[in-house]
């Protein structure tokens, strides 16, 4: 009987790649399977916009196509490969090559139409406006010579409700 030694590490990677997807499922990001290769990112809030940073080594910007709703980010692209003929072949080849698609949920609105993009360096930065609040309105509602309700809005910042309700009240 031959004695095998035990090797744990192909285990433990087993186990971190079904941690990695559970988080990633748990997060909200997609994955299509073990061996598709997505971009790393990183994302900071920078108080008025947001900035997401994605990592995209070896992809030319013109193989980049991003696209931006109010709620995420989808980044898809591909890693092109040039075949070169050599006598020698490959022992191994730890390259990806092939598509990728990655959709990155937004903890915040932003103005899709105002997006900044800048790809250096394999390094994709996206400077993303967050939809600014919209401001309260006060109604001012006051009654005419002939009963008629003649209705003005203003901005929160110009009047508000308790000076709209002050004014009602001494006009009675």
């Amino acid at each position: 009987m031959r004695l095998v030694r035990w090797q744990p590490f192909p285990e433990m990677e087993s186990l971190r790649r079904q941690m990695d997807r559970m988080f990633d499922e748990l997060a909200g990001f997609e994955r299509k399977s073990d061996t598709d290769w997505t971009p790393a990112i990183e994302m900071q809030d920078r108080g008025d916009s947001l900035l997401v940073r994605a990592e995209i080594p070896g992809v030319e910007a013109k193989d980049i196509d991003i696209q931006v709703a109010r709620e995420a980010v989808s980044i898809a692209g591909e890693h092109r490969y040039e075949k070169k003929i050599e006598e020698k072949g490959f022992f191994r080849s730890e390259l990806r090559y092939g598509s990728f698609q990655r959709t990155i949920p937004l903890p915040v609105a932003v103005e899709n139409t105002q997006v900044q993009a800048e790809f250096k360096d394999g390094i994709l930065e996206l400077t993303l406006p967050k939809v600014q609040e919209a401001k309260q309105k006060v109604v001012k509602v006051s009654l005419g010579a002939d009963n008629q309700a003649a209705i003005s809005s203003s901005e929160a910042n110009a009047q508000t409700a308790t000076d709209a309700q002050q004014s009602a009240t001494s006009n009675n």
